[in-house]
């Protein structure tokens, strides 16, 4: 019997990608285990391999194909024996293309597995924050629905058709958010005037969900503090030299990755992250460090990171951000953490404030380190290199103090670089 090809779930999260290459063609016998195609998520292109034996009948879907949602058919396989008039009773799904994009919402940058809500009952259910608000307009029950997006997960559609259910609440309060301008109504302002028109890739689409996400549900505040770098300046100094033999050469931010995966050992309660429903406190400091990319960025995991030396740390993430900027990384490169750090200090920029990467607790925003004036223990005006910092918090995971108590490590450790040692 002819066998469906469906475009695969490459991670937790993806709804959809581009079938960027086939690599093999009508009429070519596959074996389990070879490769059929390319597929680019919005983080990365990874090779699609066959599950079953048999000839390619019918490609489906052209190569650069974008917005193949996940689990419709791209190809017809046919097993031995069959010919092309199996195909006949193989029929396939619509697929969104690239004129006309897939509704559902777009996933996360860096979000693990989604996070279900617990129903009455005290089960879980999984389902898109859109397929979540049209059952909030419907008055429908979560609950009741069979979600048929990848994992089970309910989607758009699976609502469309539900009936409404009675919702046992004595009044529900709806709230109506002012939708942006679209972008006919922008167009039409600049009609008299040159542009040019540049369409969202995958990538930018989902960075616009996601931070639009996090400044809208994330209560976002910020702690700002000053850490003068003259004695981690010397050490790595002295390090470099003696590290020149090996070829590795130590920068700031490698400092900077390791004092903070100290401090979150130091304020354990800091290495958490949101779980809608519940906080979960992460043992290891898995740190994520944002690296800019050619229409984004990515955001790669350096796993337990109080564990590793600064030199095995500057390895790593020397090789994470080349294999980003090529969008190589594997899916649980980028996934997970607790925590990251984006610093645009070698851009020159003194001091900014980050936005929060959910289900992350904080992030740390890193300006340049400046010489400037400063007042000594003794009163006099000297100068000293100064970075200035700021840590933004969610304040559902992490309290004022709790977050000034780690902000003060973080300095504690970079204006004294050997603690980082001891």
């Amino acid at each position: 019997m002819a066998i469906q090809i469906l475009m695969p779930a490459l991670s937790p999260t993806m709804e959809e990608g581009t079938l960027a290459k086939w690599l093999v063609k009508e009429g070519d016998t596959v074996q389990s285990g070879d490769l059929l195609a390319e597929i680019e998520t919005d983080k990365a292109t990874m090779e699609f391999e066959a599950v079953d034996e048999g000839t390619i009948g019918k490609i489906l879907i052209a190569e650069g194909t974008e917005g193949v949602a996940v689990n419709a058919p791209i190809a017809i396989l046919l097993e031995e024996d069959e010919d092309a008039s199996a195909m006949d009773k193989v029929s396939s799904a619509p697929v969104a293309s690239a004129a006309e994009p897939a509704k559902e919402e777009v996933a996360a940058i860096t979000a693990p597995a989604p996070v279900a809500a617990p129903t009455k009952s005290g089960d879980r259910v999984f389902a898109t924050p859109l397929a979540r608000r049209i059952a909030a307009d419907k008055g429908v029950d979560l609950a009741t629905i069979t979600g048929s997006g990848p994992h089970g997960r309910i989607i758009k559609s699976d609502l469309e058709s539900a009936p409404a259910t009675p919702v046992a609440t004595a009044s529900i309060a709806k709230v109506v958010i002012a939708s942006s301008a679209t972008s006919d109504s922008v167009n039409a302002m600049y009609q008299d005037r040159s542009y040019e028109e540049v369409p969202l890739n995958g990538m930018r689409k989902i960075i616009a969900a996601r931070l639009t996400q996090a400044k809208q549900t994330i209560p976002h505040f910020y702690l700002r503090r000053s850490i003068h770098l003259d004695r981690l300046m010397a050490a790595r100094k002295e390090m470099n030299a003696a590290l020149e033999t090996d070829g590795i050469k130590l920068s700031v931010n490698d400092f900077i990755i390791k004092a903070c995966a100290k401090a979150l050992q130091d304020v354990p309660d800091c290495n958490a992250v949101w779980a809608e429903d519940r906080i979960l406190k992460l043992e290891p400091s898995d740190v994520a460090v944002a690296v800019a990319i050619e229409g984004g960025l990515f955001t790669p995991v350096l796993r337990d990171s109080d564990k590793k030396s600064i030199s095995e740390l500057s390895k790593e993430m020397k090789d994470l951000a080349s294999r980003a900027r090529d969008k190589k990384l594997a899916p649980h490169e980028y996934q997970g953490g607790s925590f990251a750090i984006s610093n645009l200090g070698m851009m020159g920029i003194e001091n900014f404030d980050a936005v929060i990467n959910p289900p992350h607790g904080s992030i740390l925003a890193v300006g340049a380190g400046m010489k400037k004036p400063v007042i000594a223990d003794d009163g006099s005006i000297t100068t000293a290199i100064v970075m200035s910092v700021t840590l933004s918090v969610d304040h559902r995971v992490i309290d004022g103090a709790l977050g000034a108590q780690f902000l003060a490590r973080v300095a504690l450790y970079l204006e004294n670089p050997l603690a980082m040692f001891a």
